[in-house]
């Protein structure tokens, strides 16, 4: 495929040819899940990791804090870049900079180093959601949610497949080979987006100072941010519940091993093949329907795994969380499709504020996973569940803006 031309003028957009576009959408979903991923190959390992780095089990959940930490900082003050600095330029070089923190994690034999590196790898992983708002640069409006379901997708996909992978390389490895084989992935992607992402020079003229003093004033000013935000944090905290409390769960009610429970999360990870198909309902005027829908069969989704754990049936239980997962996924791609009908000189700005939100909300869905489930076991969590479902779909049918479809 030969070098897409370059943008030249600041805030021009190429003129692509379909082929192109479907091979950038494609590569960018692609790109998007395996940075993403580097959030999470830590999080089944803690108990390995630790010892040898010589952090004590008090502590040992920095390793995995850290870098979400890191992630939370680089949304808020890396993204809004995307808004003044070349798009291509600030991609790559946040792709270098993961190379050398995962190096970095996979040589470390001091906590303090592995935890600057996994702290570093949050910060620079951020540089997924640069990717998010550019490809909408490139599309018609009338193919916007399609294309960021496609994206979308992707990212969904590393995030579920992430936990399974490192699983199963430690196995046959060790946790350094985990960090090695993914600062590999990164310089792969690396490459190719060299080879095959356009330029785009950002219409913006302000200051890194004025961009950051901007999000306020966003936030205040861009109402369908405000609710879009709320709905998916709701779903993503649920979302977050489940996935930090499931293994617990798999391993005490069904008593599935480590490597069953990868297994378990590659089937959840399924539910990712919904993002192209809200991407097209929003397209067509349903996203309303499609928010509704997806809040809605999350409630009974968790409601239907209470009853499956306490039935002992796995097959029930595995649909219930295909669903999870696809209303999840519905609900993102119906919102950020939402928020990216924003100018796009402050495109990449909003999606940072939402993706924060967002992030936020995650986090305190890993915290309540653990507390829910050990305060009285998966049917606490179940309908802990089913509330931010409900919560969601009560905030989205009284909202008086709900009359615009598009929102």
């Amino acid at each position: 495929m030969s070098q897409p031309e370059q943008s030249s003028t600041a805030g021009a957009v190429p003129q692509q040819n379909v082929d192109s576009i479907s091979t950038l959408i494609g590569t960018l979903a692609i790109a998007t899940g395996a940075i993403v991923a580097n959030l999470y190959y830590a999080q089944p390992l803690v108990a390995k990791i630790a010892p040898e780095i010589g952090i004590g089990p008090n502590l040992a959940g920095l390793i995995v804090s850290l870098t979400q930490i890191g992630y939370g900082l680089g949304l808020i003050l890396l993204v809004p870049l995307a808004d003044l600095i070349e798009n291509r330029i600030l991609t790559l070089t946040t792709l270098a900079c993961v190379v050398v923190s995962l190096l970095t994690a996979a040589m470390a034999h001091g906590v303090w180093l592995f935890l600057f590196a996994s702290l570093a790898t949050g910060v620079f992983s951020a540089g997924a959601q640069i990717l998010v708002p550019f490809v909408t640069h490139f599309v018609p409006v009338h193919r916007r949610g399609r294309t960021v379901g496609l994206v979308m997708a992707g990212l969904l996909t590393g995030i579920m497949l992430a936990r399974p992978a490192s699983l199963f390389i430690a196995a046959e490895l060790n946790w350094r080979a985990v960090f090695f084989a993914s600062a590999a992935l990164m310089l792969v992607i690396g490459l190719v987006l060299w080879r095959i992402m356009p330029a785009y020079q950002p219409a913006g003229t302000n200051h890194y100072k004025a961009v950051l003093s901007s999000l306020p004033g966003l936030v205040r000013h861009t109402p369908v941010l405000r609710r879009r935000a709320t709905y998916q944090t709701l779903l993503f905290c649920a979302f977050n519940l489940f996935w930090t409390a499931a293994p617990l769960m798999l391993a005490e009610r069904f008593g599935l091993s480590d490597y069953q429970i990868g297994l378990f999360a590659l089937a959840g990870a399924g539910g990712a093949f919904a993002a192209p198909l809200a991407g097209r309902l929003a397209d067509h005027g349903f996203g309303r329907a499609a928010t509704f829908g997806a809040m809605g069969s999350l409630a009974l989704a968790f409601l239907c795994t209470g009853w499956a754990t306490a039935a002992l049936s796995l097959a029930i239980l595995i649909v219930a969380t295909l669903v999870i997962d696809a209303a999840v996924q519905t609900n993102q791609i119906v919102s950020q499709r939402a928020i990216f009908s924003t100018p796009p000189a402050v495109r990449a700005r909003v999606n940072a504020l939402y993706m924060t939100t967002v992030f936020i909300g995650g986090a305190t869905g890993s915290v309540l996973g653990t507390l829910t489930y050990h305060a009285g076991g998966w049917i606490v969590t179940a309908a802990t569940g089913a509330a931010l479902g409900l919560a969601g779909l009560i905030a989205f049918a009284t909202d008086k803006h709900n009359h615009h479809a598009a929102h």
